[in-house]
C-alpha cells in the first residue's frame, strides 16, 4: 500500500462554457483537489492500493472529497474528519493552459490535521508536499509524520509544489526544505519549483546539494520538454512529454506523482536501494509511463487523472 499524506481541497476553476456575468465576474466550477488528493486518486485510477491520510471537513465539499476518494477505490480509514470549511482555491487558467491559485485558507479542516498513531502495517511507501508542509498546525504533524516513517524504513517520495502566495518567508521555508531531505527516497520538482527552491544560487549546483542531502533520486519537470532524473552518482536520464491538445495543466504534477511510484512499484522499486540500482532502461520506463499519464490529464479540464487502461500499450 502507498499511503499519501496531505490536504485535499476544492479548485473553482473558471468556465469554458458559461459567459462572465456583466459585472466580468467569471462562473466558477468546483473540482476536487489539492496535490496529495490528486496524487491518491490517480494512484487508486492506476491500480496501486492506496490510503490517504488527511483530515477532511463533514461540509458537503469534504463529502464530496471523501466520495471522490472511494470511488477511486482508496482507502480512507486514516482520514479524520472535523466541523471547520473546506480549503478553497481559486484557479486562473492562463492563455497556455497553466493554472495558477489564490487560496482560502483560514480556519478550514485540513490545517488541524494531526499525528496519526501508526501507519498499516503493510503500507510500502508514504508520499507528501504542497499545501499541507506549509501551513501550521498542521505542517508540523506532517513533517513529524515524514521523520517517524523514514526512521522506521518507509520509502518517502516529496513534492513541495510550491505556492508563494502562502510561504510568508521563502528562505526560512528553504531552510526548512532542505532539512527534510536526509527522511526524502524520491524528490519530485518542477523546473519552477527547482529555481524558487535554490534561490540565489546556481541551480546545477543547488541540485548537486540536495541529491547529496539524501534523496535516491530526483526528478525534474520539464513541462511539455518531458521529465529528467538525477542521481547522486551523477546519473542523468531524460525522456520527452507526449504532445497533447493542452486543456488545463490542473493536476498533471500530482499525476506525475502517482505514476512515478506507480511504475516504481512495478519495477519493486519502492525501497532507496531498488531506486539506487535501476539503469537507465529502467528510468526510461519509469518516466516515459509518468509523461503519458500526465498527457492525459492535461488533455481535459480540472485534475482528472487517467485510468490504467487508457495507458495499456497497444499489442499487435
Amino acid at each position: 500500500m502507498i499511503v499519501v499524506a496531505g490536504e485535499a481541497l476544492i479548485d473553482l476553476v473558471p468556465s469554458p462554457q458559461t459567459p462572465p456575468a456583466p459585472e466580468g465576474l467569471p462562473a466558477l466550477l468546483p473540482r476536487r483537489g489539492g496535490g496529495p488528493y490528486n496524487t491518491a486518486v490517480a494512484l487508486g485510477r492506476l491500480g496501486s492500493p492506496t490510503a490517504f491520510c488527511s483530515r477532511l471537513s463533514t461540509d458537503a465539499f469534504g463529502r464530496s472529497l471523501l466520495a471522490g476518494l472511494r470511488t477511486a477505490g482508496v482507502d480512507t480509514s486514516l482520514v479524520q474528519r472535523g466541523t471547520e470549511p473546506t480549503t478553497l482555491a481559486l484557479a486562473d487558467i492562463g492563455a497556455d493552459g497553466s493554472a495558477g491559485y489564490g487560496f482560502y485558507v483560514e480556519g478550514t479542516a485540513d490545517r488541524l490535521f494531526t499525528l496519526p498513531a501508526e501507519l498499516p502495517a503493510h503500507a510500502r511507501a508514504l508520499s507528501l508536499g504542497t499545501c499541507s508542509l506549509v501551513l501550521e498546525p498542521g505542517a508540523g504533524a506532517y513533517e513529524s509524520l515524514l521523520r517517524r516513517e523514514a526512521g522506521r524504513g518507509l520509502f518517502t517520495a516529496l513534492d513541495p509544489n510550491i505556492r508563494t502566495t502562502l510561504i510568508p518567508d521563502g528562505d526560512a521555508y528553504r531552510d526548512r526544505f532542505r532539512s527534510w531531505l536526509p527522511h526524502v527516497a524520491l524528490l519530485k520538482l518542477s523546473e519552477e519549483d527547482a529555481a524558487w527552491l535554490a534561490g540565489n544560487r546556481d541551480l546545477a549546483a543547488a541540485l548537486k546539494e540536495w541529491l547529496t542531502a539524501g534523496p535516491a533520486a530526483v526528478v525534474l519537470t520539464r513541462g511539455g520538454e518531458g521529465l529528467t532524473v538525477l542521481t547522486p552518482g551523477g546519473g542523468e536520464v531524460s525522456v520527452a512529454g507526449e504532445r497533447v491538445e493542452v486543456v488545463d495543466t490542473i493536476g498533471a504534477g500530482d499525476t506525475v506523482n502517482a505514476a512515478l511510484l506507480h511504475r516504481l512499484a512495478a519495477h519493486d522499486a519502492l525501497s532507496y536501494a531498488a531506486v539506487a540500482s535501476l539503469g537507465a532502461a529502467d528510468w526510461r520506463d519509469i518516466l516515459g509511463f509518468a509523461a503519458r499519464a500526465a498527457a492525459v490529464t492535461c488533455s481535459r479540464a480540472g485534475a482528472e487523472p487517467p485510468y490504467a487502461a487508457e495507458l495499456a500499450e497497444p499489442t499487435d
